[in-house]
């Protein structure tokens, strides 16, 4: 992915937008990490991110950025759709990783542990 695509993708939105989109995150966050654990090599991350995006202390900014990332994520068709082996996540991937290394001096330690605890309980 291009970091054109990728900056739409990660570009702010209206507040009512980002509503809707943190909804949809909630709702099918769980699921898709069961299903991408395995390609996605900084799971941990991802989590973390996600505990991070619904801290209301997270700073609005950075929770929108997370937000539009966890959204692209959790949405069954993208620029390659998820339910393709292999290759599904691969665009999640990047948008995911650019979003959190935009982000990452606001995953804080709490964020962190509460990202292990999750994936333990998911494996």
């Amino acid at each position: 992915m291009d970091d054109v695509k990728i900056g739409e993708i990660l570009a702010p939105v209206r507040p009512e937008e980002n509503s809707r989109r943190e909804k949809a995150v909630k709702r099918r966050f769980w699921r898709t990490v069961k299903k991408a654990a395995r390609q996605v090599p900084f799971m941990e991350d991802v989590v973390a991110g996600y505990y991070c995006a619904l801290d209301s202390n997270t700073p609005t900014r950075v929770r929108g950025v997370l937000i539009a990332a966890l959204f692209y994520f959790v949405l069954p068709l993208d620029v390659v759709p998820d339910f393709l082996a292999v290759f599904g996540f691969t665009d999640d991937v990047a948008v995911l990783a650019a979003a959190l290394s935009a982000i990452r001096a606001h995953i804080t330690p709490a964020h962190r542990l509460a990202a292990r605890r999750a994936l333990a309980d998911v494996d």
